[in-house]
């Protein structure tokens, strides 16, 4: 069956033909023809509030993708109120839904051809649950109202529902999950990292983290710097998506560590994971006939233990210098 392109002079196209074409502006979701529906990342608009019961919804734009509709453009010019919450029920908590719906009677017999903002109660419940909007009901989620019993407090307005659209190979922000059927590129941002699926995976492309040296204290026994060298720091660095522990500088003994002792206790976010333990090797002093290296043990809780020398002389300080671990 033919379609029309669009933009052709004396060709007549019918709404649900340009929507169908607008899906090439939104970024897929995996069904043949669909597209993604959502407001701008970064546009604050059609943020839903709350002044008393009074809901409002604030001006903004939309694009609502419906299945086998195309996508519907929606500019909402003003603040708009939907209506009030409804009254509290006595003893179990309730959660409702407002959302951006689209009145398309050729779709939904409705009458009605406009785009405006709907409130919906939900049922109280022990388990609350967001309710759905019940028939053909061509809708974007805006937000979901929290109602406490009544006497337990105020509703609060959470717009974690509300969904975001990109362009075609935009980097869709604020995806905590893989997105559902993801395409080999596609890219998204979870607030902390850029997440890329490769067709199997999904590969994590961290920020450069590079934080300044921290110095470290030591425990009674035990001295830092050592003569001219620097004294004991570490700082985070996020190598290949791995965050490494960088450190630095010297511990003196005032007396020889002939057998196990306990240094210092890192700050946690230079421990590793609980039950972990992490082994370097440091550099110690040396004489004429001696010189070498000891371990060092980092402990998930952050003691640090240094392996001296049965020899006595052989382990008066240790230097960390060009030392790391991951944690």
């Amino acid at each position: 069956m033919p379609t029309d392109p669009t933009w052709q002079n004396t060709v007549a196209y019918d709404g649900a033909e340009l929507r169908r074409a607008d899906s090439m502006l939104l970024m897929g979701n995996a069904a043949a023809g669909g597209g993604r529906s959502g407001v701008r990342p970064g546009d604050p608009g059609l943020t839903v509030s709350l002044a008393g019961s009074t809901i409002n919804v604030s001006a903004g734009v939309a694009a609502i993708a419906w299945p086998g509709q195309g996508v519907y453009r929606v500019a909402l010019p003003a603040s708009v109120s939907p209506g009030s919450v409804a009254a509290a029920h006595a003893t179990l908590p309730r959660i409702d839904l407002v959302y951006l719906r689209v009145w398309d009677t050729d779709v939904d017999a409705s009458g009605l051809r406009q785009a405006d903002p709907v409130y919906l109660a939900g049922t109280a419940s022990s388990t609350p649950a967001a309710p759905t909007p019940a028939g053909t009901v061509v809708y974007m989620p805006l937000a979901t109202i929290s109602v406490p019993a009544s006497g337990g407090g105020s509703p609060a307005v959470s717009t974690a529902v509300r969904p975001l659209t990109v362009a075609p190979g935009g980097i869709l922000p604020g995806q905590a999950s893989t997105p559902a059927s993801p395409y080999t590129g596609q890219a998204w941002h979870d607030g902390t990292d850029l997440k890329v699926w490769n067709g199997s995976s999904v590969d994590t492309y961290a920020k450069v983290r590079n934080t300044p040296y921290t110095a470290l204290s030591v425990a009674s026994g035990f001295t830092t710097p050592f003569g001219s060298l620097s004294p004991l720091g570490a700082r985070l660095v996020v190598d290949d998506g791995v965050t490494m522990v960088k450190l630095r500088g010297s511990v003196g003994c005032t007396s020889d560590v002939t057998t196990a002792q306990v240094f210092a206790t890192f700050p946690a976010q230079f421990r590793p994971p609980a039950t972990q333990l992490r082994t370097i090797t440091v550099a110690r002093n040396y004489n004429a006939s001696t010189m070498g290296s000891t371990r060092v043990e980092i402990a998930a809780n952050g003691t640090a233990t240094v392996y001296g020398s049965v020899a006595p002389g052989q382990t008066t300080w240790f230097c960390f210098d060009g030392c790391e671990y991951d944690i």
